[in-house]
């Protein structure tokens, strides 16, 4: 028999051919997903390549079709916070989940250095890859306006700082932090500090912006701090705050990790939480209910983030004129022990 998966041998587009009883082109068709096949030959083609175990030439097809069924995730931070801060945890998950019912595969990328994305530019202007999604820019990083220009079709996690891409989604940054403040407020705190995140990524800037509308119209003074998103790096801002401010009634921190560095130092200096000084992160991540206190925090849909940027960046593969290029997903206030 030909082609017969017993024998051994890799099944061919002609076995498959003969055994459908079509022309070696008709099957090339129906691999391709070209509409210009009957429903009666595409169904025989299909049972075809069932029977024989048919898998097509990846590269051939890519010659044919242009396209190489694969998405680049792109990184802008060390491997060691994207596997320590759930917040990549989350938006990974989501980015999987919903790759998994489009036949794509994804491939993760990491670069920091200038160094590292000149080399990641070019292997990513080089049809390797149909389409990209970058998370966690610092700064104007030009690369997404590159992989434009070289008609890479490219959605960002996150609104940048110095520019503003065609197409990203994000979280209300700046209202859930507003909530958070106003929430602390409410329970009659008056010398609120926050820990704010980079001021080189917009979710830095937005949520440093929503702490101080908060503020605005009360009259209180603000009392910042900065961190880089990552536990150790509030550790070392809230030693500076105790240190200036020890009369410090509440935290608001611009994420959970920076979140769980604020109780840890409370908890080395015997402060009480909530009774001495409330603490907010911002995430609503998987440890939020396990520190102790739990924590109260802004959550952010993290996952669907993840989600809405797969079908953003499939609709533009599939070259889908977009309705709604930009996606801000809204953000509520968790309450748990800690304020």
């Amino acid at each position: 028999m030909i082609g017969d998966r017993r024998s051994g041998a890799r099944p061919t587009l002609e076995a498959v051919a003969a055994r459908a009883g079509v022309g070696r082109g008709t099957v090339s068709r129906v691999i391709n997903g070209s509409p210009k096949v009957s429903d009666k030959a595409r169904e025989a083609v299909q049972q075809a390549i069932d029977e024989l175990g048919y898998v097509p030439n990846r590269a051939a097809r890519t010659l044919v079709t242009k396209r190489t069924d694969t998405i680049a995730l792109v990184v802008s931070e060390s491997e060691q916070r994207i596997f320590d801060e759930p917040f990549f945890a989350g938006i990974i998950r989501g980015i999987g989940l919903s790759l998994s019912e489009t036949g794509l595969q994804l491939i993760l990328t990491m670069a920091q250095s200038r160094t590292e994305h000149d080399r990641l530019e070019h292997y990513l202007t080089g049809q390797h890859v149909d389409g990209v999604l970058l998370i966690s820019l610092h700064g104007a990083d030009p690369l997404p306006g590159r992989l434009e220009d070289m008609g890479v079709p490219t959605v960002l996690g996150g609104r940048p700082v110095g520019f503003t891409p065609y197409s990203y989604v994000d979280v209300d940054n700046r209202a859930g932090a507003r909530q958070a403040v106003k929430y602390l407020l409410a329970k009659g705190r008056r010398r609120i500090a926050t820990i704010a995140g980079p001021q080189d990524m917009g979710v830095g800037v937005d949520r440093l912006a929503g702490y101080r509308d908060a503020l605005l119209a009360t009259g209180l003074p603000e009392i910042v701090e900065y961190g880089d998103f990552s536990e150790g790096s509030a550790v070392e801002a809230m030693e500076r705050l105790l240190a200036g401010h020890p009369d410090l009634d509440a935290v608001f921190a611009a994420s959970d990790a920076m979140a769980c560095g604020v109780l840890r130092v409370l908890k080395d200096h015997g402060k009480n939480v909530p009774g001495e000084i409330a603490v907010i992160g911002f995430e609503d991540s998987a440890i939020a209910p396990q520190t102790v206190p739990p924590l109260t925090s802004v959550h952010q849909p993290t996952e669907d983030m993840g989600r809405q940027m797969v079908q953003l960046l499939v609709a533009r593969i599939n070259g889908e004129r977009l309705q709604q290029p930009v996606v801000i997903l809204d953000t509520h206030l968790v309450e748990r022990g800690s304020a």
